[in-house]
């Protein structure tokens, strides 16, 4: 990804909220014998330090995140950790923020060309591969992340029969823990324009047009505060 000093989106606490907002990433990396870039889609957490009295819940050692240091958990379904050989090499893993067509008509302006505002960050890192019991309760948490609005969570291990259900189909997964060692983000948000535009165009997003859009309307006021 080209980086433009005016879009650097910012440091690994930036990356982790970007993620914890849009957790659905990108993973990427080089397959074996020339065989090109392998692309494979999953959820991502941040592994957080374990709150004081919760030792383990996570399935990470405690206090496994120092500070200033961003680590990203997830699993995979067999065979794609042999597709990246995970734990061999570096995997980048991109993240994608709120994105949307910024129209060159709401400029009000007569010269523009249109653009795709977005934040996204890659994260790039060499994964640690995960024993059966620290995958199934990466597994455990990601279920528990993703049930916690539902009115009854159906958790992973909610009853007897799910949690020897889960125990049987952990096998054909794979889990990892990848510490990110750099990171490159950017987020677009017509900072190179001046208010008046800003203003139309935020107008234009929060209204009900075909580009209407108003999750990233929210991010570039965010951004300009």
């Amino acid at each position: 990804m080209r980086e433009t000093p005016e879009y650097t989106g910012g440091g690994l606490a930036w990356a982790a909220d970007l993620l914890r907002g849009h957790p659905w990433a990108t993973m990427v990396s080089n397959g074996a014998d020339g065989a090109g870039p392998v692309v494979s889609h999953y959820p991502f957490l941040i592994e957080e330090p374990e709150e004081p009295g919760e030792p383990g819940e996570s399935g990470a050692p405690e206090d496994s995140t120092a500070p200033g240091e961003l680590v990203l958990v997830s699993h995979v379904g067999r065979p794609d950790e042999a597709l990246h050989r995970l734990g061999t090499q570096e995997l980048c893993v991109v993240v994608y923020g709120p994105s949307g067509y910024i129209s060159p008509s709401w400029y009000d302006l007569p010269t523009a060309v249109p653009t795709w505002n977005f934040a996204t960050a890659h994260l790039y890192g060499v994964p640690d591969i995960l024993p059966d019991e620290e995958n199934l309760a990466v597994l455990d948490r990601l279920v528990a992340h993703f049930e916690a609005p539902v009115p009854n969570p159906f958790l992973m291990r909610g009853t007897a029969e799910n949690a020897a259900y889960a125990q049987r189909i952990v096998h054909g997964t794979v889990g990892f823990r990848m510490r990110v060692t750099r990171a490159v983000t950017k987020e677009k948000m017509s900072q190179d324009k001046p208010e008046p535009v800003v203003v139309r165009i935020l107008a234009a997003l929060d209204g009900d047009g075909p580009y209407a859009n108003p999750g990233l309307a929210a991010r570039m006021r965010a951004v300009r505060r």
